[in-house]
């Protein structure tokens, strides 16, 4: 057996050789197979790397085929936290993984889309998986956002298209900058789309997809930032390693150095090199190494698209250079840049191959593949992941401010609006919607200017109003303006300033019953215009407000059958109060001819209560009359039985009526108040009229301090109630504090638009506290003339204030001035008031009395009332 060892341990030795050279000869075999037939396994390696992706594509758009989207519409008042935008930001990282178990990582995501395309500033969509459906429709902004389901957007093909990726460039491991909530993150963007052309065919749009990343992914990361910190710290100590040797061998071959060496006592060994200590690597610290990725909480992965187009060209390219602008805002440690490489002139990205099949696919099907550098936190995308909020300023489009076109009956001129690209463009409102508008500011401001001007485009339109003007300085400015053949026969002018050598004075009788007004609502009328004028109520002065209805009543039963008669011209007016309290005979003759037309109340009253008064208990019901009669203008224009003056008549064939009151004196403050009472008696008179018959009409008042100081119940009813009848009252005035607490309260809260031009900073506040300071008093303060902030209605929700310019007559309706036909439209609106000499209507309220007496003797009435007649007036 011993013999036999060496020989076994021998064999074995070359077994183990001759395998060693097999396995030594396989491999170079291999080796030299894969030399001469590499593309084999190349191939086979592009074939199952193209079959999977395959097969990863298809499961993708499979499970993005089921997506759902939300559009985000915020309100005026939305201000965000920090907090609230983080726990949105929480959801959209958890709603992106609300996909089946198959889906491929690309498909979960949820994206963000900023869209403009000349509609809307910026329209704010989520789009996502149909399982997170119910956890993004929650926000937690609260009822400051509504949430709706939003449909698919189709786009039309525009003849210029760019395309382009960002991905984040700089240090990796850096946060992007903090941006404060106020101003809006998203100002940047919105001012680089605000110049939109929905005309030209402009559409921009930008796509953020938040993706959560696999714990695997973010490890790999994580790796290869530690391993490149590790390998810089290596080259920075083997490059001061290399610095030190170089040091020290300058030193050791410099002359002190050898001096040294020779003066030293040590020699041999001791005199030898100096001892070195090359710097170590120093140690890398994860956290510093890693910055924003060292924490696994609320980190997330995203992809930012950005699309492009225009029916024009250069405005897509020059769109995009805006917005890469815009995110230059967002850049710190690191920025947003466009993916690619410049070449010369030349740009290689998105746009061009091999990069512009993966981008179309992506933004097609909503796919998220996102560059590797492109990690963030979520408190990085504070700025977008919100809709703009109350201090983002929006800009006004065509879809938010409707263009005016003159001619338009639909429309009513505001004024102009100079857009973020300089274009100015008149802008108008809804007329349906403009229900009520306050204009306030100081004088010379451009209040009356627009006002003016809105009148003429609302007439040329074949719409009906009502100007009245204490200081009757519109009429000569809008007659150039008016002095058109179509317009003519709807223009009356009602001027009792009685100027001239030969003035001519319109007629107007408030208790005139041949236009076919309601006996109760007439009396009604007059007597709560002398309540409002003088302060009377049922505390202070009953006697005298029973004295005035009374006396009414029955010159008002006169005047009935007088028209009943077929004498109109027989009828009483209001200077016949002073007959009928004061002349026992003319009071006989009334009541004995009104014995069946009076109702019993009101003829025993007359019996028993009457001969009761003494007789100064009718001065105060006297006197203002008396003021009325002893100036020739309002006596002539109230004194004749039959006026022409008919605001409801007006309103029905859109009539165009200037009444010019001659001051604001406690006369004429009467006389206003009778004027006011009569217009909100004929506009609820409309009650009879079938809602959709009846003709809008629009009442302007100029200086509203006049009006409401004669009438301040009578306005605040107007704007509380005008808006049922088709009648919408536009107001203006100089100090909103110097109105009645009830004009303005009744203005501020129904007010349609409101308006301010400049004005002391005190006058002004109480128009901006309506808008929250935004703008503040002082900016309103700073504008110049003719500039106006204003907020306005339009499809349900206001807009504004947005800074608009007044617009000026000579310049907006250059093409509409008729001055040569100035002199025709005075004497044809004097003529369609039915204005004739003042001393011819003097003497003929002088002598009416003694119609009326003669009248009353030779026709009594009948003691039964018939129908009343059809209303004149205006035609």
């Amino acid at each position: 057996m011993d013999s036999a060892t060496p020989y076994l341990k021998q064999d074995a030795g070359q077994a183990a050789s001759g395998q060693a050279l097999g396995m030594l000869t396989s491999l170079l075999n291999t080796v030299e197979w894969l030399a001469d037939s590499w593309y084999l396994p190349v191939v086979a390696a592009a074939l199952v790397w193209g079959a999977g992706e395959m097969v990863v594509r298809r499961l993708a758009v499979k499970a993005s085929a089921e997506r759902m989207a939300l559009e985000l519409v915020p309100n005026r008042l939305f201000d965000p936290g920090l907090e609230e935008i983080f726990r949105r930001g929480v959801q959209l990282a958890r709603a992106s993984t609300s996909m089946p178990w198959w889906a491929p990582r690309r498909s979960k995501t949820v994206q963000i889309r900023l869209r403009a395309d000349g509609s809307s500033p910026l329209r704010y969509r989520i789009e996502g998986p149909v399982g997170g459906e119910r956890l993004l429709s929650i926000t937690p902004f609260g009822p400051h956002v509504t949430v709706h389901r939003a449909r698919p957007i189709v786009d039309e093909p525009r003849k210029h298209v760019v395309r382009a990726e960002f991905i984040l460039r700089g240090k990796p491991t850096a946060p992007l900058r903090e941006v404060p909530l106020d101003p809006d993150p998203l100002q940047p963007l919105i001012d680089a789309v605000c110049d939109l052309r929905a005309e030209l065919g402009d559409l921009t749009e930008i796509r953020l997809d938040i993706q959560r990343a696999p714990k695997w992914a973010l490890r790999a990361r994580r790796l290869q930032l530690m391993s490149a910190a590790r390998r810089s710290e290596r080259r920075e100590a083997q490059r001061a390693a290399r610095w030190v040797r170089k040091d020290a061998t300058g030193i050791e071959d410099s002359l002190i150095w050898q001096l040294q060496q020779l003066l030293s006592a040590k020699h041999g060994a001791a005199a030898g090199r100096r001892l070195l200590m090359p710097p170590l690597p120093r140690r890398v610290d994860p956290d510093e190494a890693l910055g924003k990725l060292a924490e696994d909480d609320h980190l997330v992965r995203v992809q930012l698209l950005v699309l492009c187009a225009s029916n024009t060209e250069g405005r897509a390219q020059a769109r995009l250079a805006q917005l890469q602008a815009a995110f230059d805002v967002f850049g710190g440690g690191s920025r947003w840049a466009m993916r690619g490489w410049r070449v010369g002139p030349w740009r290689l990205g998105a746009d061009h191959w091999p990069s512009r099949r993966s981008f179309q696919r992506r933004w097609e099907v909503g796919h998220c593949q996102p560059p590797r550098a492109n990690w963030v936190r979520l408190e990085e995308l504070t700025g977008l992941l919100k809709p703009p909020t109350v201090n983002c300023r929006l800009p006004l489009l065509a879809d938010d401010l409707p263009t005016f076109t003159f001619g338009d009956p639909e429309l009513l001129l505001q004024g102009i609006y100079r857009g973020p690209d300089g274009q100015r463009r008149l802008v108008a409102t809804y007329a349906k919607e403009t229900l009520f508008e306050v204009g306030v500011g100081k004088a010379g401001g451009g209040k009356t200017e627009r006002a003016l001007a809105q009148a003429i485009g609302w007439a040329h339109a074949g719409g009906g109003l009502m100007f009245l003007d204490p200081h009757r300085d519109s009429w000569p400015r809008a007659l150039p303006f008016l002095a058109h053949d179509h317009l003519m026969q709807r223009i009356a002018l009602i001027d009792l300033n009685a100027n001239g050598p030969d003035p001519q004075v319109s007629s107007w009788n408030p208790l005139g019953m041949h236009q076919g007004q309601a006996a109760h609502e007439v009396v009604e009328a007059v007597t709560d215009a002398y309540a409002s004028a003088l302060g009377w109520d049922d505390a202070t002065a009953p006697r005298a407000i029973t004295i005035l209805t009374n006396a009414l009543a029955v010159l008002v039963a006169v005047n009935e059958a007088a028209c009943q008669a077929g004498r109109p011209e027989d009828q009483a007016t209001i200077f016949h109060v002073r007959a009928l309290l004061t002349d026992p005979a003319f009071r006989l003759a009334a009541l004995a001819a009104l014995a069946g037309r009076l109702d019993e109340e009101t003829r025993s009253w007359w019996q028993t209560i009457f001969p009761t008064l003494a007789a100064d208990a009718f001065a105060v019901v006297l006197n203002p009359i008396a003021r009325l009669a002893a100036n020739p203008t309002t006596r002539a224009f109230l004194g004749q039985p039959a006026g022409i003056y008919n605001i409801r008549a007006a309103m029905d064939n859109r009539m165009i009526v200037w009444v010019c009151p001659a001051g604001n004196g406690p006369t004429d403050r009467l006389l206003t108040a009778l004027l006011a009472r009569d217009l909100l008696r004929a506009v609820r008179s409309r009650r009879d009229t079938p809602e959709e018959k009846r003709v809008p009409f629009r009442p302007y008042f100029d200086e509203l301090i006049t009006l409401t100081g004669a009438a301040p119940e009578t306005i605040a009813a107007m704007f509380e109630d005008f808006r049922k009848y088709k009648v919408h009252v536009h107001g203006m005035t100089q100090l909103l504090a110097r109105l009645p607490a009830p004009v303005r309260l009744s203005l501020l809260q129904n007010a349609s638009t409101l308006a301010s031009t400049t004005g002391s900073q005190s006058a002004i506040a109480a128009i901006t506290a309506e808008w929250g300071d935004r703008p503040s008093p002082d900016a309103v303060a700073a504008l110049d003339r003719f500039e106006h902030y204003m907020s306005l209605t339009v499809n349900g929700r206001r807009i504004g204030p947005a800074r608009i310019t007044g617009p000026h007559l000579d310049a907006i309706f250059a093409a509409q001035a008729r001055p040569r036909q100035v002199d025709a439209l005075e004497r044809t609106a004097r003529t369609m008031a039915a204005a004739l000499p003042l001393d011819q209507l003097t003497t003929r309220a002088a002598t009416q009395l003694d119609r009326l007496t003669a009248f009353l003797t030779q026709h009594p009435p009948a003691p039964t009332a018939p129908p009343r007649p059809h209303q004149k007036g205006y035609q």
